[in-house]
């Protein structure tokens, strides 16, 4: 597809961070008693559709997010790899199979399905990235990705560093 003839349907919007740290999560982010991991470590409970980053005080910060649908979930330990603020878009020639009206690209922006950021895990096509749909959040309708309400990803985003070790079980 040619980048400049994109649907408007898939139009990227604007990068405006005050507008992305509007939309709310559904589910608030707390700090709660936490142990067992390395400060520092992002640790991802698929089952609860909660994101841990393990602070230095036996705590950590939680976050609500949206996790891979039946057939997308995965499990292991991969370190962020690179971190992009209004990260551009190309879905996987297998999520095109599956929805042939996505485009082959898309510029970041509000509208991009990867919002306000972007933080990449390992060699893998995962990301733990924001949403242009923040009721997703707390919800298994990602293809294996982690989605954070665009708030929570920009607050992680700020927290951490690539090389910051994730686990997901």
């Amino acid at each position: 597809m040619d980048r400049g003839a994109i649907s408007p349907q898939f139009n990227s919007g604007v990068k405006d961070d005050r507008r992305a740290s509007l939309a709310r999560s559904p589910i608030p982010r707390t700090v709660v008693p936490f142990s067992g991991y390395d400060p520092g470590t992002i640790v991802i409970s698929t089952k609860e559709k909660r994101l841990y980053l393990v602070l230095n005080d036996g705590t950590a910060l939680k976050y609500g997010i949206g996790v891979g649908k039946q057939g997308f979930a995965w499990k292991g330990t991969e370190t962020i790899s690179r971190k992009a603020e209004w990260p551009t878009w190309t879905p996987p020639k297998e999520m095109i199979a599956r929805r042939p009206e996505l485009p082959d690209y898309m510029d970041g922006g509000l509208n991009n399905p990867l919002g306000a950021r972007a933080l990449y895990l390992g060699s893998t096509l995962y990301r733990i990235h924001g949403t242009n749909e923040p009721n997703s959040i707390g919800k298994a309708v990602s293809s294996g990705c982690i989605r954070m309400a665009n708030p929570d990803v920009m607050d992680l985003y700020g927290r951490v560093a690539v090389g910051t070790k994730v686990v997901v079980l």
